[in-house]
C-alpha cells in the first residue's frame, strides 16, 4: 500500500489515517473537500493534517488567489506501485 512501514501506518490515528487514504485517491483538496469525504469535523480534520504535515506524508500548498485557503496534497513517493 504505502511504502512507509505497516508499524508507521498502524500508528496514525483513525482520522489521519482515512485523510490519507482519501488524499491518496483524490490527490489534492482543500478543507472542505475534505470534510465532504470523510465526514470528520473540521477540528479533527485540522488536527490530523497537522500532524501528517509534520510526519511529511503530506503537501500543504496555499492558494495564490486566496492566500488564506490552503489545498492538501497527497506526497508522491509513498506508493509502491
Amino acid at each position: 500500500m504505502l511504502t512507509i512501514t505497516q508499524e508507521k501506518f498502524k500508528e496514525l490515528t483513525p482520522s489521519s489515517r482515512l485523510i490519507l487514504i482519501t488524499l491518496r485517491s483524490i490527490k489534492i483538496a482543500d478543507v472542505k473537500t475534505l470534510m465532504k469525504e470523510t465526514g470528520l469535523s473540521k477540528r479533527t480534520l485540522m488536527g490530523s493534517l497537522k500532524h501528517l504535515k509534520e510526519e511529511s506524508l503530506i503537501n500543504v500548498k496555499t492558494c495564490l488567489t486566496d492566500t488564506r485557503r490552503r489545498f492538501y496534497c497527497y506526497e508522491k513517493g509513498l506508493e509502491n506501485d
